[in-house]
């Protein structure tokens, strides 16, 4: 064979080896698990964009209040946080009927300003993050400067209010960095505070 032949087999050799490795790396990241995505819930400071198809009186945008109520007219308050948008929408329609036959509501959140979580201890810049999309306590920390001289990386850990009970998650983040399935890089849910002793 001439060296111009040996070169091209090489070639394509190496060419069906990629293939095969970029194949399995596919079915890779396919078998990983994944976190599922969950319906965004409304909360207090959002503000939300009520429309009543031909009722403009009823139709304006509104903040949720602290106590996680808004207030329409007719409707007084009406419980929203905690809601997803249909939910709130479907909500809506039912009280509505009461004044209005058949009613047709849409609910869209404007600005989101509940998502908010806060990273304190030894990293440079700690505070509370307001967020607009779904964010893992590697976000967080990025957010927060990545960490001081003195931070204990393998025991952060994010606390949780789950009601009147309090939940602490261990997060070690160089088993993420190094790559260990044990620890996964969770997302984080409003109100989380980050903790990196």
């Amino acid at each position: 064979m001439s060296p111009s032949v040996l070169l091209i087999v090489a070639a394509l050799s190496a060419g069906e080896d990629r293939g095969t490795a970029g194949r399995s790396a596919a079915s890779a990241l396919r078998d990983e698990p994944r976190e599922e995505i969950v319906a965004y819930r409304i909360g207090p400071e959002d503000l939300l964009q009520i429309s009543v198809w031909n009722n403009e009186a009823m139709s304006r945008t509104v903040p949720v209040r602290p106590d996680g109520n808004i207030s329409l007219p007719l409707l007084n308050d009406v419980h929203a946080a905690g809601l997803t948008p249909m939910e709130l929408r479907d909500e809506l329609m039912r009280k509505l009927t009461d004044y209005i036959p058949h009613p047709e509501v849409s609910v869209i959140v404007n600005d989101v300003h509940s998502f908010k979580v806060a990273v304190i201890g030894q990293v440079p810049k700690p505070n509370r993050y307001e967020l607009k999309s779904a964010a893992t306590v590697m976000d967080a920390l990025a957010m927060a400067g990545g960490f001081t001289e003195f931070a204990s990386r393998s025991r952060v850990v994010v606390i949780r209010g789950n009601g009147a009970k309090t939940e602490r998650i261990p997060f070690d983040y160089e088993k993420v960095r190094d790559g260990d399935p044990k620890q996964v890089n969770f997302r984080l849910q409003p109100g989380d505070i980050v903790l990196v002793p």
